[in-house]
This record gives C-alpha cells, structure tokens and sequence, in this order.
C-alpha cells in the first residue's frame, strides 16, 4: 500500500494521469518500483505460506521480516536511480530462493519422511 500511495503522489507531482505509465524519469522508476514489487508480491507469499506451514514458522517469519525490509530498500534505492536498486535487488532474490529451499525441505520431510 505505501509503494502505491508513492505512485498516486507522484502522479500528481509530474501530473500524469491513468493509465499513463510514461513521463518523467522520476515518475517511470516509482512507478516501475511499485509493479515490481507488486508482480513478486504473490511468490513471497506463497512460499513464506509453504515454508512456515511446512519447515518452521519461526525460520520463515525471519525470511519474511527480511524479504519485505530488502524490497522497502530496492524501492527507496530504484526511486532515486536505476541502478540503487541492484543491492536490495539481490537480496531479496537470495531471500526468496532461501524461502523455496525451506519451503521444498519442508514438503520433502513431510510427505516423504514421515
């Protein structure tokens, strides 16, 4: 909800109205910021889900805190420039393969193991 109240702020800076996606620099890297966020949104959910039902709730709710601290950093960092995204970028990729590896262990150990 923040990243997208960030995007109607901005439409209103650079006065850019729905559904145009183009305009001022600044306005396209909060937008892009926002969709990314948004298009990855339902993995991490999904797989903290798995991994927290599966694994340990404990272990995955660290992941989560984690994942949605890196994201809130990739959007403050694309925001200002393009590349400020790349640290927090990375991480909350490894996060997310983390999450997947609990995530598959745990349906292993589960289903097969028990």
């Amino acid at each position: 909800a923040h990243f997208a109240l960030q995007v109607i702020h901005a439409r209103r800076k650079y006065k850019i109205s729905p559904p145009e996606t183009m305009g001022h620099p600044d306005f396209e890297r909060i937008f892009r910021a926002q969709a990314n966020c948004s298009e990855y949104f339902p993995i991490f959910l999904s797989l903290l889900w798995v991994a927290g039902i599966f694994f340990h709730q404990g272990a995955a709710a660290v992941c989560g805190v984690l994942y949605l601290h890196a994201r809130f950093r990739y959007f403050q960092g694309y925001t200002r420039t393009a590349q400020g995204r790349l640290g927090p970028l990375y991480t909350s990729a490894w996060l997310l393969w983390l999450l997947l590896g609990l995530a598959v262990a745990g349906l292993v150990a589960h289903f097969l193991l028990s």
